[in-house]
Order: C-alpha cells, then sequence, then structure tokens
C-alpha cells in the first residue's frame, strides 16, 4: 500500500509539471484562458498530491519516503518525450535507467 501511495504523489506531481509546462506554452501563444486552465489543473494536482504525500509520511521515514520521489524525473522526461517529442538523449536515458535502479534499491526496504 505504502509503494502504490508513494508512486500516486509521484505520478500526480508529474502530472502537475507537465500542466505547468502547457500553461506556459499557452502563454507564448497568447492564449490566457488556457494558461489559466493548465495552471489551476496543475496547482490542483500538486496540492492533491502534497496531501497524499502527508499520508506516505505518516507511514515512511522521510530518509526513505523522500528519495522515492525520483520517480518524478523518470516520469517526467518520459512524458516530456512522448506529449511534446522532447529529445531525450543517451546520457539522460542512462541517467534515468540509475535513479530507477536507486529507487528500486530504497523500495527494496519498505
Amino acid at each position: 500500500m505504502t509503494i502504490l501511495l508513494i508512486l500516486l504523489v509521484s505520478l500526480l506531481s508529474c502530472a502537475g509539471q507537465l500542466c505547468q509546462k502547457q500553461a506556459a506554452q499557452c502563454r507564448l501563444r497568447d492564449n490566457t484562458g488556457a494558461m489559466l486552465r493548465w495552471l489551476v489543473t496543475g496547482m490542483a494536482l500538486l496540492g492533491i498530491a502534497m496531501l497524499v504525500w502527508l499520508a506516505v509520511l505518516r507511514r515512511v521515514p522521510v530518509s526513505l519516503a523522500y528519495p522515492m520521489l525520483s520517480l518524478n524525473f523518470v516520469f517526467v522526461a518520459l512524458a516530456a518525450r512522448i506529449i511534446w517529442r522532447e529529445p531525450l538523449t543517451l546520457r539522460q536515458f542512462i541517467g534515468t535507467l540509475i535513479i530507477m535502479a536507486g529507487v528500486a534499491l530504497m523500495g527494496s526496504h519498505l
């Protein structure tokens, strides 16, 4: 259950950050209404993530829980590649694999 909550926090945080990116792109096109919708959605997702994070911290020591949020880096990099076709260099790919290995090591203690 704890791992699922940590995964949910990471996914909600990732979605919130992706909404912020989308809002920034709307602003560049002078689309204020869409920008505000993306910003509000992003803030709502990040707010929900914070509430779920509080539930995680009740169950897990912060020294174990916090490094698990490194999954955000993985999710955001992959989503940016898929959604906006941002490049994923070999160095970024290897770094992502290292992050995933670290999360797996930390997660084995939960």
